[in-house]
C-alpha cells in the first residue's frame, strides 16, 4: 500500500508559478506521476519519473512548462509549473506504479495509487 498526500494547489494568476508537493509512505519499487482533471474532462496524465533511473515523460501539452522531480530521502515527488495558463486549472492528483510509470503512463494503463488532489486555479 502507498498512501499519497499532496499539497500547494491554490489560486494563481496567469503568467505565474507553482510547486505542487506529494509526499508518499513509500516510493521503493514504484513510479510516480502527475495527472490532472479539469472541470468536464477526463483526468490526463501529465508528467511521470521511474524510480529506475530518474527518466522522465511529459505529456506534450505541458512539455515545455512542466517539471517533474523526485527527493527519494524525503519520499517525495514534486511538479513545478511555469508560466501558468487558464487552461491549466484543474485538480491535480500524484499517482504511483509499480515498475516502469512511463510505460504505464505513455500507453494510459492504470496507476497503482492515487492521492486525494490538489486544486489549481488560475485567473486571468
Amino acid at each position: 500500500q502507498v498512501h499519497l498526500v499532496e499539497s500547494g494547489g491554490g489560486l494563481v494568476q496567469a503568467g505565474g508559478s507553482l510547486r505542487l508537493s506529494c509526499t508518499a509512505s513509500r516510493l521503493s519499487m514504484y513510479g510516480t506521476g502527475w495527472f490532472r482533471q479539469a472541470p468536464g474532462k477526463e483526468r490526463e496524465g501529465v508528467a511521470c519519473v521511474t524510480s529506475i533511473n530518474g527518466d522522465t515523460y511529459y505529456a506534450d501539452s505541458v512539455k515545455d512548462r512542466f517539471t517533474i522531480s523526485d527527493d527519494k530521502g524525503k519520499n517525495t515527488v514534486y511538479l513545478e509549473i511555469n508560466n501558468l495558463k487558464p487552461e491549466d486549472t484543474a485538480v491535480y492528483y500524484c499517482a504511483a506504479a509499480y515498475g516502469n510509470s512511463i510505460t504505464t503512463m505513455r500507453y494510459h494503463l492504470p496507476f497503482d495509487y492515487f492521492g486525494q488532489g490538489t486544486r489549481v486555479t488560475v485567473s486571468s
